[in-house]
């Protein structure tokens, strides 16, 4: 993991040879995966966040009143100690005292969830770019995330960007509806630090009350995209 100061993006972080963010672009990302999925249901409480050690989400999903419970699990501790000394901002998300944060491996995790347990799960430990980007949740894994969603819960991943990578796309949509059984769809946004500067999001809603991810039911006002105004847009696929 490497943190260096850019002329003009800010402080970057660098793991495996890939940049992860920058102080310039990092709320791009973050916001899209996180409110696009907590405004397509009313009134989320329980979210889990696997991945995401850099606290940005974590500071996105506090937004929402609504939400009483935040559970993050992490692989790295030294990932989490890193944010918090060189990116107070970012990683502001832990100061919530919502937030309880589990040190492990999610994959395990998720495989203890009692089922129907969270509203939204939100995975942020498959990398968006590099590599290892285009290594997708396996089958189990995914039905693993499904089954600790409540009845119409949603799901929110990274999912590669259609100028690079269009055959990881659609193997990615075609994964995810091996599994979930309520609404399925691609979303993109543009990140300027990464490769082509688009990235994806798979959004993914179990059966159960109906999910339509184009048409945000739960709206939040923030300064920069504010996923009730651009969800329309980023869906457009």
């Amino acid at each position: 993991m490497f943190v260096f100061q850019s002329s003009s993006h800010g402080k970057v972080v660098f793991l495996d040879g890939c940049i992860q963010l920058t102080e310039r672009d990092e709320f791009a990302y973050q916001e899209m995966l996180t409110h696009l999925a907590l405004c397509s249901i009313p009134n989320p409480k329980k979210v889990l966040l696997i991945g995401g050690g850099d606290g940005g989400i974590l500071r996105e999903v506090s937004r929402h009143s609504s939400v009483e419970r935040i559970d993050i699990c992490e692989l790295d501790k030294m990932v989490i100690d890193v944010y918090k000394k060189f990116f107070p901002d970012i990683a502001i998300g832990y100061e919530d005292p919502r937030v309880t944060v589990y040190l492990g491996d999610g994959v395990e995790f998720i495989k203890h969830v009692p089922k129907g347990t969270y509203d939204t799960i939100i995975l942020d430990a498959f990398p968006p770019i590099g590599p290892s980007a285009q290594q997708l949740p396996d089958k189990n894994f995914l039905e693993s995330v499904a089954r600790a969603l409540r009845p119409g819960g949603v799901m929110s991943c990274p999912a590669e960007s259609l100028w690079f990578h269009h055959f990881v796309v659609e193997d990615t949509i075609a994964h995810c509806r091996k599994v979930f059984k309520g609404s399925i769809n691609y979303a993109w946004t543009t990140v300027p630090a990464y490769p082509s500067g688009v990235i994806g999001f798979m959004l993914c809603a179990t059966e159960g009350p109906p999910v339509n991810f184009t048409h945000p039911i739960n709206p939040i006002d923030i300064e920069t995209y504010g996923a009730g105004k651009m969800a329309a847009q980023v869906l457009q696929l």
